[in-house]
């Protein structure tokens, strides 16, 4: 028996019914949520802004016979999302602290302006979510030798590995780059890595 084709019109009357679902559930859990994101966080205001932030995420889900099989447990799905949004939120913090005690160290004269450490701290996030789910010494050579600029031998010294070690880890990294920007159309590695360079060069802190 053939099957009726699909209509942009029933491709809208999907959209259109998933969009009234995830406002019935805005009103009957957002208060459930900023709840259990106030637990989390410590912060109504961080709470209220991934709590927003869950629902957007909400919106944009396309898998519908998954969506369906996930809302049956409305709480528990949206606390999955927020859980997920809470952990990029802890790692921005991370990075943040981290980047703002290397800035610190810094001479006032090689120090970038406001809008430099701005973009330079974007920069820092959009790398460290490429890397994320890298082999930790995967990440680490890749670092040393793209974003750092060291030869492998000298990583291989201070990673205490062959070089033929970090070879492979480097070519590995580039691979899950590669599938990221190429496949899934995420952030340009190798260009971050040049923004990076050209900060460095420019403040004399060449490796």
């Amino acid at each position: 028996m053939a099957h009726a084709p699909c209509t942009t019109q029933s491709f809208a009357s999907a959209r259109a019914d998933h969009d009234t679902l995830v406002g019935v559930l805005y009103g009957e859990h957002h208060a459930w949520l900023m709840a259990w994101l106030r637990r989390k966080l410590g912060c109504p205001h961080n709470a209220a802004d991934l709590a927003h932030d869950t629902f957007v995420r909400l919106l944009g889900s396309r898998d519908g016979e998954r969506r369906r099989e996930n809302l049956r447990e409305p709480r528990a799905y949206l606390a999955t999302i927020a859980r997920g949004l809470v952990i990029d939120h802890w790692r921005r913090q991370e990075l943040e602290r981290a980047y703002l005690d290397a800035l610190a160290r810094l001479p006032e004269a090689e120090a970038p302006s406001a809008e430099e450490q701005a973009l330079l701290l974007e920069l820092l996030v959009r790398i460290d979510t490429v890397l994320d789910g890298l082999r930790a010494p995967v990440r680490t050579a890749f670092v040393l030798a793209r974003i750092e600029d060291l030869p492998h031998a000298e990583i291989a010294r201070r990673m205490g590995v062959s070089q033929r070690s970090v070879e492979r880890y480097v070519a590995e990294a580039l691979l899950h780059c590669y599938r990221l920007r190429f496949v899934a159309g995420e952030t340009d590695v190798d260009g971050a890595a040049g923004v990076a360079e050209s900060w460095r060069e420019g403040c004399g802190l060449q490796a």
